[in-house]
């Protein structure tokens, strides 16, 4: 079965290394993306994606509120954060959210495709930098 995401980044360059190292799978399919967290939200509601590729610092709405809301409107998609922000507290307010997974963008070359994996399955993926002493 193919799973369907939608990637959301305010950086166009982002946004395209985020599709290039998705596009490994053959069994996944970019269905669209976004540049800010109000797009995100109505794309997500028309779209009906299995997965969004969320980042946190965005314009018109943060990724954390966006999460909320798409959680809230289409609940059978999951939320991978995908961010520059390696710290617990930043971790934990994104699971509140309700994002299933957390990847930390140095870290996406070597964690994005398992992160995706795992939350297309809903289970959780945590990955940050190990410096910063959380683990998956």
């Amino acid at each position: 079965m193919t799973v369907r995401i939608l990637v959301v980044d305010d950086h166009p360059v982002v946004r395209h290394g985020l599709r290039t190292l998705l596009g490994e799978n053959p069994e996944w399919e970019i269905i669209d993306e976004a540049e800010d967290g109000q797009e995100a939200v109505d794309k997500a509601a028309r779209l009906k994606p299995d997965v969004v590729v969320l980042d946190i610092t965005m314009p018109r709405m943060s990724g954390l509120e966006a999460c909320r809301v798409i959680r809230r409107t289409v609940p059978e998609c999951e939320v991978l954060i995908v961010t520059q922000h390696d710290s617990p507290h930043m971790i934990r307010e994104a699971l509140e959210a309700g994002a299933r997974g957390y990847v930390v963008k140095s870290n996406a070359a070597r964690d994005l495709l398992a992160a995706v994996e795992a939350v297309s399955q809903h289970r959780s993926f945590t990955a940050v930098n190990p410096s910063s002493g959380n683990t998956r």
